[in-house]
């Protein structure tokens, strides 16, 4: 009985954690969305399409959280594919404005990103500190990670944009956050992948995590 209290508590507090972490990054989306457009900003558009993707992400984990371990893989997989197809979209937008140019603002990267820096560490420090992670809540544990890095990495590229006046600085960072966002797609697939064979006591092969 005392076994049931403790894994309905610790279900609890995970919702509890998801919760806050999924409204934090619907927050952060938005102000990315705002203040991309008005500062004409590949990289905060790629932020606020990925922090819109991890909210998402979030909402699957708490759905997650009481279903079985097959539908916890799925959900992690379309986390997963999800990143990709996002990583796509945030490349040809900068191929886009790098033939068609733009005019992106410095100082509003800076302070957007420096936002958003705080919020993601303390969204991942949450997610951390999370007990007995599974496929699911280990994909947005990488998502918050991704996060941050990528706020630093707009914080240079706005240095280097108030300084220079050149675009390339904003391009450079919105495609390195789409490879980030390629890599993290790629690692949840294969961890969702090592976790079935897990579950089997099937033998996992390298190369073979797209095979099913």
């Amino acid at each position: 009985m005392s076994g049931d209290a403790e894994l309905e508590l610790d279900t609890d507090d995970r919702r509890h954690t998801l919760w806050i972490v999924l409204w934090l990054n619907v927050a952060i989306a938005i102000g990315f969305f705002i203040v991309g457009y008005f500062a004409d900003s590949n990289a905060l558009l790629a932020n606020g399409l990925d922090n819109s993707s991890d909210a998402i992400v979030y909402l699957l984990s708490l759905l997650a959280l009481t279903r079985s371990r097959t539908w916890k893989r799925g959900a992690a997989r379309f986390s997963g594919i999800m990143l990709l197809i996002f990583a796509g979209g945030v490349i040809a937008d900068a191929i886009r404005r790098f033939l068609e140019g733009s005019d992106p603002g410095g100082v509003m990267m800076m302070v957007m990103a420096a936002v958003a820096g705080v919020v993601n560490l303390v969204c991942l420090r949450m997610l951390q500190n999370m007990k007995k992670k599974d496929v699911n809540l280990r994909a947005a544990t990488t998502f918050s990670f991704n996060d941050f890095i990528s706020n630093g990495g707009i914080i240079i590229a706005g240095i280097i944009v108030m300084l220079t006046g050149a675009n390339w600085p904003d391009l450079v960072v919105g495609v390195a956050v789409a490879g980030i966002a390629l890599y993290g797609g790629i690692d949840i697939l294969r961890d969702a992948h090592k976790d079935r064979h897990d579950e089997e006591g099937t033998e996992h092969r390298k190369g073979d995590e797209f095979g099913r």
